[in-house]
């Protein structure tokens, strides 16, 4: 595999970095919002995102997917099902950001990697190693140790990390790349989404034209917040290496368990730092046992290209010598 250039390299890590970096600072926005309720905030989220999205494959002239798509009732099954996943992680979010519940939602998106794992093995039939299985088996610890403490399991952090795994896993099954799957997705969610609006609009439930052009503005830019980290990583997706991009992925849940510590002074009883010492403990195996898999790859490849070369430089001498004693022979009298 090619190493990219350095300034390829350098353009997927910044954008990288400001996707994840969105995907973190998300609960400072969501509370601007107030007092539309979260499933009002949902739906705009929806209709706004689907029209940036068609903004933004109209800039870029990227139709040409659709009619195919149209054609294929299973794929569009899977989409419809991912679209739904999505939806219940997004409501899941914005509730628990605007409820008080920042350091969860950090939970639900660290405890994320090991859920793929687990689903991996489940969906898939994926054998672990087994410092994967450790980092498994620690984090279910975590998971207990939190139940533990709180009396019951923390609801949040698994309701989001089994719907954004379950949804990712989907998003593999459908293979559309990230603006036109997000089209799709978001063109499912469009109707229903429109029709709650209207409906909530018609109970005078609405805020969006009640509360001041500045409330209205916010709700729409729930569309441009919604696409904007999604194109980014798309762009740092195709540019860095999966074992960078998998350690840059952990920005969003330390910029939200920061946010819920220091900006919304959320509680840490001893039980919650006991969970999430043994979640980063099993991240850091993760991420350790990954480095060393990949370096192990890297020198296997190394290896099987110097053989190849070698071969074919060995393979290169003996048919020049075949030359020569065939020109030997027909020159000898």
């Amino acid at each position: 595999m090619d190493t990219p250039p350095k300034n390829e390299t350098r353009t997927g890590l910044l954008c990288s970095v400001a996707a994840y970096s969105i995907w973190g600072l998300f609960p400072l926005y969501w509370p601007l919002l107030e007092p539309s309720s979260a499933a009002e905030i949902l739906a705009h989220r929806m209709v706004w995102s689907l029209a940036t999205v068609l903004i933004a494959l109209a800039v870029a002239r990227r139709w040409g997917w659709i009619r195919p798509l149209l054609r294929q009732p299973r794929r569009l099954l899977m989409i419809t099902v991912g679209a739904v996943l999505i939806s219940v992680n997004w409501g899941v979010y914005i509730w628990a950001v605007n409820a008080g519940h920042v350091v969860e939602t950090s939970m639900g998106y660290f405890i994320n990697p090991l859920v793929s794992i687990a689903l991996g093995v489940l969906v898939l039939r994926e054998r672990l190693r087994a410092m994967q299985w450790t980092a498994v088996a620690v984090g279910a610890a975590a998971v207990v140790v939190m139940a533990v403490g709180y009396g019951k399991p923390p609801w949040i952090a698994l309701s989001l990390a089994a719907t954004f795994s379950t949804y990712a896993l989907v998003k593999k099954k459908v293979g559309l790349g990230g603006l036109e799957s997000m089209a799709a997705e978001t063109a499912v969610q469009f109707l229903p989404a429109l029709g709650f609006l209207v409906f909530l609009g018609a109970r005078g439930g609405s805020t969006y034209a009640s509360e001041g052009v500045g409330h209205a503005l916010l709700l729409t830019g729930t569309g441009a917040l919604t696409a904007l980290p999604l194109i980014c990583f798309g762009i740092g997706a195709v540019r860095l290496p999966l074992s960078v991009l998998g350690m840059v992925q952990y920005l969003a849940p330390i910029f939200q368990f920061a946010l819920g510590l220091f900006v919304f002074h959320e509680a840490m009883p001893a039980e919650r730092w006991a969970g999430f010492a043994l979640i980063w403990l099993a991240l850091a195996l993760l991420t350790w046992d990954a480095l060393r898999t990949a370096r192990a790859s890297r020198l296997e490849l190394k290896a099987a290209r110097k053989t190849a070369q070698e071969t074919a430089q060995q393979n290169a001498a003996v048919k020049v010598d075949d030359e020569n004693v065939h020109t030997e022979t027909t020159t000898t009298p």
